[in-house]
């Protein structure tokens, strides 16, 4: 939302040497200006929701395949890229979907870093607050052990 902006900040700091970090789920169209963005960032930390597009649908109302997309040309481009995904107990913890992101993390060439990030439910409060329905009321959050279980599946 925010592109043009950011073309103008990164191009600063590159020119003082600064490394840049683009934080997204690339859920954007791959137009001039995202292609422009990526001339000047060193390194995406891309989230990836849901790696079915179903499943992604139901969390987050979007689908993944944006997403998939970005991270493709990021690897066409050899752009750096983490991979990070939140575990969520019951929703993004299944082994055959984890399965099917190790699959698709192994098309890429770019991967530095694959972070599995634990669901906690500390923003609940927020929701409340402001009146919402809070979408994952009653999913535990992530432990230790639902960590170490997802990345010796992503190993």
């Amino acid at each position: 939302m925010q592109v043009p902006f950011l073309i103008h900040l990164f191009q600063t700091i590159k020119n003082e040497s600064i490394n840049t970090a683009l934080d997204t789920a690339g859920s954007v169209p791959i137009n001039d200006d995202i292609k422009e963005l990526l001339k000047y960032t060193d390194l995406v930390l891309l989230d990836i929701k849901h790696i079915d597009d179903q499943k992604c649908i139901a969390l987050t109302g979007q689908s993944n395949k944006s997403t998939l997309d970005f991270a493709r040309y990021l690897s066409d481009n050899k752009i750096p890229v983490w991979i990070r995904q939140v575990i969520v107990p019951g929703i993004t913890d299944d082994e055959d979907d984890l399965l099917k992101l190790k699959e698709f993390i192994h098309t890429l060439s770019n991967v530095e870093k694959v972070e599995l990030m634990p669901y906690h439910d500390m923003g609940k409060y927020k929701w409340e607050k402001l009146g919402f329905k809070y979408p994952l009321n009653g999913v535990r959050p992530a432990t230790s052990d639902d960590i170490a279980r997802a990345e010796k599946i992503l190993q």
